[in-house]
């Protein structure tokens, strides 16, 4: 499996696959294992997504950092990519942050759909 470069090309992706619907709702579940209000409606567009992804993200690390390495666990996002990152500026972080949480959980419902 190649994993996307960009979030538009994992958008792309999981809309020509018609797999978008079961990544938002990959996330769903992921967030309500951790215990974090977050809940999309299965129609939101990506770029409302993205966007509220990243501010739950920033947030999560300004504030609760602890929810935040417990969301991180329970979606199994690679421990080394995050530690690549650089994490002068929280803001740049939480978006690169939010990218690795969305491949994650894109592995998930492409593996889930291939096998």
């Amino acid at each position: 499996m190649q994993l996307p470069a960009t979030f538009n090309d994992l958008i792309t992706e999981a809309n020509q696959l018609n797999l978008y619907k079961n990544l938002v709702q990959q996330l769903n579940k992921d967030f309500l294992l951790a215990n974090i209000d977050l809940d999309f409606h299965d129609d939101i567009l990506p770029s409302s997504l993205k966007l509220m992804l990243h501010e739950t993200v920033f947030k999560l690390i300004q504030e609760k950092f602890t929810a935040y390495l417990n969301l991180l666990y329970i979606i199994d996002v690679s421990e080394t990519a995050v530690k690549a990152l650089n994490g002068d500026d929280v803001l740049k972080l939480s978006e690169d942050v939010t990218f690795l949480i969305l491949k994650r959980e894109w592995q998930k419902v492409w593996f889930r759909n291939k096998y």
